[in-house]
């Protein structure tokens, strides 16, 4: 074999003296092959910098370890440590992600579409922008490959979701945000997609219709960012004299509560929490920082990706879950 070529399983069974069989089994996770065998094989590759061909494998087994991941918020800053724990995940059990840019140029349904061709294993939504009717059966192909949507809640029946518990999140806050005698709440809402039904708006509205029979006020953000946080709350406070303020907002996110907290206090001038209480959504590490201190309820991530991964190994049933996380108490509320 010259210097410049590459080094091939044969090249690597003739120096082990072993079949080309037994290179491709010593290069496959839990194939059976004898542990001397498969040592004798790894340090000849070595020696010879072989490394397997993963696209000819992916012929052999109709697979390819490709996953491709699709996101349309990159203006909220949780979705690095999502995809930090997702890749980090997929690497481990040998896959490859695919990361996908969901923008007016490419919406969802092109994306699961090109994805499709690009024969990936499965499709991954970590955004929460796309539309329901855009993503329903009838529209995407048949042999299309499995979809699952993670860090929120699925409202689609034939796509299974990966979230946080709204319930169990919602009622730990409204119960602290109670006890601290707050009663004039409100509600910073992020996209308003179809599928943005998302059971932290409406178990929060529910606690205080009940408990006070209000109608808690909407400020719409229209996306997770803090700079429409900061518009939403900038036209709200603007707009509503101070004696009829909330006391107290519940963000969808800790993005939307951190552009909440720069304005109420920079603009507006007014005391977090003494004039405005502020609680997020997430558990992101920037919302613990001292400059905002921020109330927020951790998602279980670590937990909802190895969920998700099961499922993708097909050791756990296609389902949708909803996993506790934490509440993290701090000085916004």
């Amino acid at each position: 074999m010259s210097k410049s070529s590459r080094a091939t399983a044969a090249d690597v069974a003739r120096a082990a003296g072993v079949s080309k069989w037994t290179v491709t089994r010593a290069f496959t996770p839990g194939a059976s092959i004898a542990e001397h065998s498969r040592e004798r094989v790894l340090q000849e590759a070595a020696k010879l910098g072989y490394r397997p061909n993963l696209l000819a494998r992916s012929l052999a087994t109709k697979t390819t370890n490709l996953v491709a991941i699709l996101v349309d918020d990159f203006a909220n800053s949780y979705k690095l440590p999502v995809l930090e724990v997702l890749t980090q995940a997929l690497q481990a059990e040998q896959m490859a992600a695919v990361l996908i840019n969901i923008n007016q140029h490419f919406d969802h349904l092109s994306a699961i579409l090109d994805a499709d061709q690009r024969q990936v294993d499965a499709v991954i939504l970590v955004g929460t922008d796309f539309k329901d009717e855009a993503l329903n059966e009838q529209a995407l192909p048949a042999s299309r490959p499995p979809l699952y949507v993670l860090a929120r809640e699925s409202t689609i029946a034939h796509i299974p979701g990966v979230s946080c518990d709204a319930r169990l999140s919602m009622a730990a806050i409204n119960q602290h945000l109670w006890q601290r005698g707050y009663r004039r709440p409100g509600f910073m809402s992020g996209p308003r997609s179809l599928s943005t039904a998302l059971g932290r708006k409406l178990h929060f509205a529910a606690f205080w219709q009940q408990q006070l029979g209000i109608a808690v006020p909407e400020l719409r953000a229209g996306s997770y960012d803090r700079n429409a946080a900061a518009a939403a709350l900038r036209q709200y406070l603007q707009a509503t004299p101070a004696a009829e303020r909330i006391d107290v907002l519940m963000c969808e996110n800790d993005a939307l509560a951190i552009g909440a907290i720069e304005t109420a206090r920079h603009e507006f001038g007014l005391r977090v929490p003494q004039d405005l209480a502020i609680v997020g959504y997430d558990g992101d590490e920037l919302a613990a920082t001292p400059s905002f201190n921020l109330t927020s309820y951790r998602q279980p991530l670590p937990q909802m990706v190895a969920a998700l991964m099961a499922m993708l190994k097909g050791q756990a049933p296609a389902q949708s879950l909803n996993l506790p996380g934490e509440l993290l108490l701090r000085g916004s509320s």
